[in-house]
């Protein structure tokens, strides 16, 4: 029996472990359950039409449309750091996706070649640079949170990127090993400019259709952007038709299809996995699941290293949709959780979450995986306590 098979009897036992064994008799346990299945429900409104499939569709283009040398020469092993870094570490101020929205164009760039510290920079940098959520951070939670979670936010991703690439370097040369001697890229008849403004459109259609409502005290623009958002998808829309139906042969539309199809049948399946899990053990904000919120609260009171670890290690298992971190935070702060903690929360929230670690481990392995997550854990940690010792 190979490794596939005994993975899916693996998967099988452990099902049936969970049917024969878990007492859904006892009403936590059902609470729990529920609250997995309405986690999942509100994802699925919330997320899959305007952000996940969106998504989806840029990682195949990039897969299929992009050029591997392009990626190679910007985000590749052997590219210029300071470059590479820089786009990548400042990408979520152009994207402002949330964490799962960020997991198919992770396993696109990555597919397509680029290296381990770029991908990885870039991983963290889309969720965790989201603008319209530092400004929401500064004018609910105050502005010294706004500001040390958007200074920690960008530091994070070189960062990260870098302990990446210094950590897996003999193993990403290895696995870029045959990317020195490209083929020659094979003319499409389309200039730059069209892939460019091709591209371009798809993020955009992205941005707006996954736009999320800003609060009543958010600025005027962001309340007139969302009153328009779906003119302004549509309107896009209608111009990428133009270009596919102007610029694009029908095989070259098909593979972007198929590569689509491919991102979606390796992600989903996982993504909605982890949710489960996540809505089982943590709930929805404000509900009861088998681990009660309030017991989160006690353990992040103060500014120690318990408190810390422990709000690093819950945001590392937790789901945060877009924006939900703040209102869930200025709950626990009222709570009696401590400023470090809260900006522990803040820097590893949004790139961590148990249903992300179950696609990215998919994507680039359970050792990296594990390492990206140790090293967020430990960094989130060391802020969060050197901030609230600066701010008690």
């Amino acid at each position: 029996m190979n490794i596939k098979e005994r993975y899916k009897l693996l998967l099988l036992v452990l099902f049936f472990l969970l049917a024969y064994y878990v007492p859904w008799y006892h009403e936590t346990v059902r609470q729990a359950g529920l609250e997995a299945f309405m986690m999942l429900r509100e994802y699925a409104r919330q997320h899959v039409l305007t952000c996940l499939i969106p998504a989806f569709f840029i990682a195949g283009a990039i897969y299929v449309f992009v050029s591997q040398a392009a990626v190679i020469k910007y985000f590749g092993a052997q590219a210029n750091k300071l470059l590479s870094y820089s786009v990548a570490s400042v990408s979520g101020t152009i994207l402002s996706v949330c964490s799962c929205t960020v997991l198919p164009l992770f396993a696109g760039i990555y597919a397509r070649g680029a290296g381990i510290g770029p991908a990885t920079a870039f991983l963290y940098s889309g969720p965790a640079i989201n603008v319209l959520a530092i400004v929401f951070t500064a004018r609910v939670l105050g502005w010294q949170l706004g500001l040390a979670r958007a200074i920690g936010a960008i530091g994070f991703a070189a960062i990260v990127g870098l302990l990446m690439h210094f950590i897996f370097k003999k193993e990403d040369e290895q696995r870029t090993a045959g990317q020195m001697h490209l083929p020659e890229e094979e003319d499409t008849g389309r200039s730059l400019l069209q892939e460019g403004l091709y591209m371009l459109v798809l993020v955009l259609i992205l941005i707006f259709a996954a736009f999320a409502k800003p609060g009543q005290d958010a600025a005027h623009i962001w309340q007139a952007i969302f009153q328009a958002k779906w003119y302004i998808t549509g309107g896009l829309l209608l111009i990428l038709g133009f270009m596919l139906r102007s610029w694009f042969q029908r095989q070259e539309l098909g593979e972007w299809v198929q590569s689509t199809w491919s991102f979606m049948k390796q992600i989903f399946p996982l993504l909605f996995a982890g949710v489960l899990f996540a809505g089982f053990f943590l709930g929805r904000p404000g509900e009861t699941a088998l681990i009660p919120e309030r017991f989160i609260a006690e353990l992040v009171g103060g500014n120690s290293i318990q408190a810390n670890l422990f709000a690093a290690l819950a945001s590392a298992l937790m789901y945060f949709a877009t924006l939900t971190e703040v209102p869930i935070l200025q709950g626990l702060l009222g709570s009696g959780m401590g400023q470090g903690p809260a900006l522990t929360m803040l820097l590893a929230g949004p790139a961590l979450s148990l249903p992300n670690l179950i696609v990215v481990g998919s994507v680039m392995g359970w050792k990296k995986t594990g390492t990206f997550a140790v090293i967020i854990v430990i960094l989130s940690t060391l802020v969060g306590l050197t901030y609230g010792a600066i701010v008690t």
